[in-house]
């Protein structure tokens, strides 16, 4: 829990964090490992993250070092109202991210508040509160990790979030669930979130000894253009391993190829946010 007092930034209200949301609804496809790399690499480059596990099986708390026995309170305490966002956040072992955890409670939160009006809008509503509250760290950035499904926890994500960003597996039938992904984003951005916007796709699992990855790259840049990142997440067993050990892949070994492919998207991700300030203010 974060109890210290940060200052704002001299002028008053200080700057709301650029929220991206994780999101594919395929299972497998390193959402949740690139919400936790993606948020140490940000981090380590002079970002302060935070990451909102919104996945009940809560393994992006896991992979930051957070026993479950840990989790007094979780992201379901906050979306039924019972706790704010600044007294859910923990700190992790990497300086400047931290993580809003989640627990299984939160498979049975659509259930819960389905009939309430501002059912799509909690999560928003949490992190504006959170910008607004003194008391907690000033984050440039909120990465939220959503399940792998279109649920209402996935729908809140992108009610609350600037952009998303699409983790896709280097598979078979990786356009096809885009194509659905994407249907729901237009939906939520028609009836929710009308700013809410494609921020990149990440190819993920990325095998160079294999034909069919070379041509996953190939169809999906062909299909999205300039939103599909440059950087591609090779399969390295490093990434694989570093969750056991409840560590972000780059304090597990920050010279292995997956390591140096997350700071490449981190820094991918900061000339993007860059280039959108820069056309916004033109």
């Amino acid at each position: 829990m974060i109890d210290q007092e940060t200052p704002s930034p001299a002028g008053g209200t200080p700057a709301a964090p650029r929220v991206l949301a994780l999101a594919n609804q395929k299972g497998g496809v390193g959402k949740t490992t690139t919400a936790i790399n993606l948020g140490t690499a940000l981090a380590a480059i002079g970002e302060t993250v935070l990451v909102v596990d919104l996945d009940p099986q809560g393994n992006a708390s896991t992979g930051l070092g957070i026993e479950r026995r840990a989790r007094n309170l979780s992201t379901y305490d906050v979306l039924t109202g019972e706790a704010s966002m600044r007294e859910t956040v923990m700190e992790t072992g990497v300086p400047q991210l931290y993580v809003a955890p989640s627990t299984l409670d939160l498979s049975g939160l659509e259930l819960e508040i389905a009939a309430e009006r501002d059912r799509a809008f909690r999560l928003r509503s949490a992190l504006k509160a959170l910008a607004a509250d003194s008391l907690a760290p000033r984050f440039t950035y909120v990465l939220v990790d959503c399940p792998p499904s279109l649920s209402l926890l996935t729908v809140n994500a992108m009610a609350a979030a600037d952009a998303i960003v699409v983790p896709l597996q280097c598979e078979f039938f990786a356009l096809e669930g885009l194509s659905q992904l994407l249907k729901t984003v237009e939906q939520v951005r028609v009836s929710l979130n009308p700013a809410l916007t494609i921020h990149g796709i990440v190819l993920t699992m990325y095998d160079g000894r294999n034909n069919l990855s070379e041509q996953v790259v190939q169809d999906v840049r062909q299909f999205m253009g300039d939103k599909v990142y440059e950087t591609v997440i090779p399969r390295n067993v490093r990434v694989s391993e570093a969750p056991s050990y409840g560590k972000p892949v780059l304090l597990y070994d920050l010279k292995c190829v997956g390591s140096q492919a997350y700071l490449r998207l981190a820094s991918e991700v900061i000339q993007r946010e860059r280039a959108a300030r820069a056309d916004a203010a033109a």
